[in-house]
């Protein structure tokens, strides 16, 4: 494997970048792999990874939603990573890539494979409440083709939080 030019890299693959998935795999190895992703995106889903994710904003701002489960209760934060900056996502703590127009980032994860074989979830919380409203189970293999597949059994569910009633808005993948 041969060293790459991300700017080159960018110029050439960056319409791959785009809505409705945003990213592109650039390198995968037995143990890591490398995403090159772009906004805008509107999610409204929660990454549970059970291991750590690597985050690395090339151009732009973005922002990391995380769920901080060693409070009572739970407590949402919002993490900026500005242009320049770098974030490790500790691992099982639910995360929401938040990112703008025009901008570029890089996330490493493990593979997920072999004795890394573990299964990552997405998950929907109640806005009003704070409750997991849907979660979804996988093991991540080709995440553009999962989250695809996952927003739409999400968008198909009943969306009605169990604790306090409120409906939860669909999920777009844009």
């Amino acid at each position: 494997m041969m060293p790459i030019n991300f700017s080159k890299w960018v110029q050439e693959n960056g319409h791959l970048l785009q809505p409705p998935i945003n990213n592109k795999c650039v390198f995968s190895g037995n143990d890591f792999f490398v995403m090159a992703i772009g906004g805008p995106n509107d999610r409204t889903d929660y990454h549970v990874n059970q291991t750590e994710e690597w985050f690395y904003q090339v151009k732009g701002d973005m922002v990391l939603k995380i769920v901080d489960e060693t409070t009572t209760p739970h407590s949402f934060k919002d993490i900026p990573i500005r242009e320049g900056e770098m974030y490790l996502n500790p691992g099982r703590v639910p995360h929401s890539p938040q990112r703008f127009a025009d901008t570029i980032g890089i996330v490493i994860e493990r593979t997920r494979t072999g004795s890394n074989a573990v299964d990552d979830s997405m998950r929907w919380y109640c806005q009003e409440c704070k409750n997991i409203i849907y979660e979804e189970f996988f093991l991540c293999a080709d995440v553009a083709t999962q989250l695809k597949e996952i927003i739409g059994k999400w968008n198909a569910t009943d969306k009605t939080c169990k604790h306090c009633g409120a409906v939860a808005p669909e999920s777009f993948l844009h």
